[in-house]
């Protein structure tokens, strides 16, 4: 049995470099799509060992009220978690950051004379 292979004539010049074309073509696609792959798998690599540190949600923190204040209502707005509190009848919103904890500013309501 003879393959097909034999059986076909040679390719002409023009032929061969269609041919050599083609297979450029085809290298420089591979090369592109790998140059492709590797970069999303950089940059994904780059996010998981580069981002923001957690703390696993196990922060204590004790944060304490003055005398007769009480906590009126908290909230978590973006990422801040919103704190009111009466003191003396007057009004006073906290804020920390959510991740940390950390105060992130404090907002006080006052009476006009």
């Amino acid at each position: 049995m003879t393959s097909t292979q034999d059986n076909e004539p040679p390719l002409t010049p023009e032929q061969e470099r269609l041919v050599s074309r083609m297979r450029r073509l085809s290298q420089v696609s591979a090369l592109v799509m790998v140059l492709g792959a590797a970069s999303v798998f950089g940059v994904i690599g780059y996010r998981l060992f580069t981002g923001p540190k957690s703390t696993g949600g196990l922060a204590d923190v004790t944060a304490t009220l003055p005398r007769g204040a009480k906590i009126v209502s908290t909230a978590v707005a973006g990422e801040r978690l919103v704190v009111t509190v009466e003191q003396n009848g007057s009004i006073e919103v906290h804020t920390f950051a959510l991740d940390t904890l950390k105060p992130a500013g404090r907002l006080r309501f006052a009476s006009e004379p």
